[in-house]
């Protein structure tokens, strides 16, 4: 165990690897390799979780980064599989801490295949996440095939940000990109300059690598009036905007009902036809790399 990391009991009991850095500090639950905090040295929260989040091994934790993973949102042909997938829901594996370049520290979780993913899933895998916390948030999410037949798999970095007041922000980056909107029967449009949050929304912005930011003119914390959030993607053709706005939040048990305006979703992801198709032996990174400048 590096001394910039430390194994410790999380909310509800869940083991948790704390890292105290000089350039950035962080928390990531063995639960669903569960990134749940990020603060860069002189710098405010940049993730969100939510106060009702349910702390129980069965339950994914909301808020934060949660895993997707084999597949995105319900399971088609099988509305008994858990959504988004069982990787957020098993404990993972803890590989490694160590110390990063330019003052991060380093975690590394694992995840195998074993006979509760079989059922669910007949594939042999292995699952790493890497994730590097410092002045920026390094996650590195590789998939590798260590079966005998090809495989394919959604996956998503599902990251929650914490925002001053989603209404006022403004997302850049996927102007004249193709959306699939799942708000209104999944009909596919054509995003016209920024995005503005007014209303529930659940975009998937397809075959786009670009980086987005979040501009947040609105954010009030101890070490900034005001802040943009940059998202770097790297083998991701996916992007999935999302807030659940007034009657969804108060429709999720594990969400509050009042906590909508201070959260946004910009995930990571290959999704549906862009789902990663590996041949045995290949393995694939999905990475995100998250900075945080001021306005």
């Amino acid at each position: 165990m590096s001394h910039l990391a430390s194994v410790i009991s999380g909310n509800g009991g869940l083991q948790a690897v704390r890292v105290q850095a000089p350039a950035g500090a962080g928390l990531v639950y063995l639960h669903g390799a569960h990134v749940a905090q990020w603060i860069p040295t002189g710098a405010d929260e940049v993730l969100w979780l939510s106060a009702k989040s349910q702390w129980t091994p069965d339950k994914p934790i909301r808020g934060g980064v949660p895993i997707c993973f084999p597949w995105f949102g319900p399971r088609q042909g099988d509305p008994s599989a858990p959504a988004h997938g069982f990787a957020r829901l098993k404990q993972w594996t803890l590989e490694s801490t160590a110390p990063g370049p330019d003052g991060a520290g380093v975690v590394s979780l694992r995840l195998d295949a074993d006979d509760d993913t079989r059922r669910w899933w007949p594939h042999e895998f292995s699952l790493r996440l890497r994730v590097a916390f410092g002045a920026t948030l390094d996650m590195r999410l590789e998939l590798e095939n260590r079966g005998t037949s090809s495989l394919q798999a959604e996956q998503a970095l599902h990251t929650y940000f914490a925002v001053g007041d989603v209404r006022q922000v403004a997302i850049h980056g996927l102007d004249g990109v193709t959306y699939i909107d799942k708000t209104d029967a999944m009909k596919e449009k054509l995003q016209q300059g920024p995005i503005r949050i007014t209303a529930e929304t659940d975009r998937v912005y397809t075959r786009t690598a670009a980086a987005v930011t979040i501009e947040d003119p609105s954010w009030t914390g101890t070490h900034a009036q005001g802040r943009r959030i940059l998202i770097a993607r790297e083998n991701s053709a996916d992007a999935v905007v999302w807030n659940p706005w007034i009657a969804k939040a108060k429709a999720m048990p594990d969400f509050g009902d009042d906590e909508w305006p201070g959260m946004l979703c910009v995930e990571t992801c290959n999704v549906k036809d862009q789902a990663v198709r590996l041949n045995p032996g290949e393995a694939r990174a999905l990475t995100a790399r998250i900075h945080l400048e001021r306005l």
